[in-house]
């Protein structure tokens, strides 16, 4: 049984809490009486101070998770994980309590609150009864707190997250919040029963109390250590991001709010702060940890783009949809989108780490529509080759190549950068091999036919020339007898047999098993017999059309147990999950492979590297899904 008011009266209520903002609206939206119009400018008030409040938090969350502005000044460089994603899911619950609070004082007091909009001696009395009042009492709940028993019962639960983030400020039992709810309270009440409060007084001191629990909390050192040579006492009354983290580190130390005076006084500042405050402040501008591999990822659509880790750290942890909550914010990403066309280079989106190695992703600044304009082709070329020359100056050992990256028109599958600069030390890997054993290992081994669309494509020549050796009959959906032929050619004569040229979709009106590599129209998809399945390696997904009929997903692979750190979820897929062509350079990594893998897939490899999947722990998805 938990303790008590260590849970939140509302917690089984989930995102239908909000509902309680419903009342402060509603006097806004329907008063209509005189005397009743001082009760609606203060409903105004905390719910315009509730939304100002969650998007400081929100803005500084998304460049805490700015890493290619960020990444050199990280203080904890672990990664933040999903379990810690979901343990602060409802990191704002102390908003909505402290406006609840907010009207039980109108009502206790509704004279006290009828301020003027300024008044400068209220901006002295709150800074003097906060230095007075909030930061001891703080600094001595704080250390209170992390005896046994309130630690045990209330406090760990903020602890639980292992890496500083601004929604951990947050992150504290019903009990906690109360307790902070007097310590931001005391200096506003005390001003204005001083008679000098105003609207103003308010806005800015909450505001400002966020910015700082923000700022101690973000894991990105972006205090200038120059700051506290010039003027060293300073350091006793303003803390730093470092500061802060050491009390997560060393939790028997540095229990200040925002002023390490308190510390001071009470003989628990942590010696280290700031020799590791300057350290990391120093450090700033040199690159971190040279990852292993990097996955280069594109942006498929401004949708999509919006599901980026640093825009919302929630919405990106789940597999990407479409909501309604999120168009809005369309407008701005067509103005960031023209933007990153005209400027952006390729930038760090999000890392992870298997088993001591760092894999980080890259985006290059395109989305997908760009991809099949004729003129963008060298401009975009032009950035992935940037990449792979950043990378290899970097010492990275391998870079995997996104879905339209490695397209075949665009630049030969990777062959392009390979061959412009024969001396790359970085593996250039386009994961394809990874993609066909993943399909290939979907279809039954019972299966003595399939219809096989974008057969002459990379994948669609591996598995058909794959399916043969296995003696299964594969019909080659292609009008090119030529390229069809050529294919044909490259299996062993006794094998030939098994490939045919079909160049109709009706030819397939009695096979059960189609492997679409290329997007098919519901009205093609019509031809399918009842009962038979769609594999696919084509983008987008095609329609799930036929009731009668299941489908499966496109290639992915869910990555090794061990992996820490993830907290994003890539594109579509389940968190874990990454597509087949990532998981495949994860794997040329975790190898130690030293040949590039561009161009044409080798059939003979597709056993080896799919057997070498498993063996470092990743996991086949495969999911059937049928309409209802």
């Amino acid at each position: 049984m938990a303790a008590l008011l260590a849970t939140w009266p509302w917690e089984t209520l989930g995102s239908f809490k909000y509902a309680l903002y419903g009342p402060f609206l509603a006097k806004i939206l329907y008063t209509r009486q005189e005397e009743d119009r001082s009760q609606a400018i203060w409903c105004f008030h905390i719910l315009m101070l509730c939304v100002l409040r969650c998007f400081m938090y929100q803005s500084w969350s998304s460049f805490t998770n700015m890493l290619f502005l960020t990444r050199n000044r990280r203080i904890l460089q672990q990664g933040v994980d999903f379990k810690q994603i979901d343990q602060e899911w409802d990191w704002d619950n102390f908003i909505l309590l402290q406006a609840g609070l907010a009207t039980l004082i109108y009502y206790m007091f509704p004279d006290l609150v009828n301020l003027p909009l300024w008044n400068t001696r209220g901006f002295i009395a709150v800074v003097l009864l906060h230095i007075t009042t909030s930061e001891p009492l703080y600094y001595l709940t704080h250390k209170y707190f992390h005896g046994n028993y309130l630690f045990n019962n209330y406090h760990s639960l903020h602890h639980s997250s292992p890496v500083p983030q601004p929604f951990t400020a947050g992150h504290l039992t019903f009990l906690e919040h109360l307790i902070m709810a007097c310590v931001i309270g005391i200096p506003i009440l005390g001003a204005c029963f001083l008679g000098f409060g105003s609207v103003m007084m308010i806005y800015t001191y909450v505001l400002m109390f966020d910015f700082l629990r923000s700022l101690g909390h973000c894991n990105i050192e972006i205090v200038p250590h120059q700051l506290f040579e010039i003027f060293p006492f300073l350091r006793y009354l303003l803390y730093t991001p470092t500061y802060h983290s050491l009390h997560h580190t060393e939790m028997s130390t540095n229990f200040c709010l925002f002023m390490p005076l308190f510390d001071l006084l009470g003989k628990t500042l942590n010696p280290k702060s700031w020799e590791m405050h300057k350290q990391f402040s120093i450090n700033a501008g040199k690159n971190g940890r040279i990852p292993d591999f990097v996955f280069l990822a594109h942006v498929v659509d401004m949708t999509s783009a919006l599901h980026a880790a640093f825009v919302f750290r929630s919405y990106g942890s789940m597999p990407f949809t479409t909501r309604l909550v999120i168009l809005p914010f369309l407008p701005i990403c067509f103005i960031v989108m023209l933007f990153m066309w005209a400027k952006s280079k390729t930038f760090l989106v999000s890392f992870y780490n298997i088993r001591g190695r760092l894999h980080q992703t890259w985006s290059v600044p395109r989305f997908g529509f760009q991809y099949f304009l004729p003129f963008a082709a060298d401009g975009i070329n032009k950035h992935i080759e940037e990449a792979i020359l950043r990378a290899d100056r970097l010492g990275v050992k391998v870079i995997s190549l996104a879905a339209l990256n490695k397209n075949e028109a665009l630049n030969g599958g990777g062959t392009l950068f390979v061959n412009k600069h024969p001396n790359l030390r970085v593996r250039v890997v386009h994961g394809n091999t990874l993609t066909a054993a993943v399909i290939l290992n979907e279809i039954p081994e019972d299966v003595t036919e399939v219809f096989l669309t974008g057969a002459t494509s990379k994948l669609g020549r591996a598995i058909a020339l794959y399916l043969s050796k296995k003696r299964v009959r594969v019909l080659m959906l292609t009008s090119s007898t030529e390229r069809f032929l050529k294919i044909q050619r490259e299996a062993p004569a006794d094998y030939q047999k098994y490939l045919v040229q079909v160049t109709k979709y009706q030819a397939a009106q009695n096979c059960k098993t189609w492997i679409v590599g290329k997007w098919i129209t519901p009205r093609e998809q019509s031809f399918a017999p009842p009962g038979a399945h769609f594999h696919q390696f084509v983008v987008p997904p095609i329609l799930r059309f036929r009731r009668d009929c299941t489908y499966g997903d496109l290639a992915a692979m869910r990555l090794p147990e061990d992996v820490e750190g993830l907290g994003s979820c890539e594109y579509t897929m389940d968190r874990g999950v990454v597509h087949a062509c990532h998981a495949g350079g994860v794997v040329h990594s975790l190898e130690g492979w030293s040949h590039h893998e561009v161009g044409a897939i080798d059939v003979d490899r597709i056993d080896l590297v799919w057997n070498a999947a498993l063996k470092h722990g990743l996991k086949p998805v495969s999911s059937v899904k049928q309409l209802v």
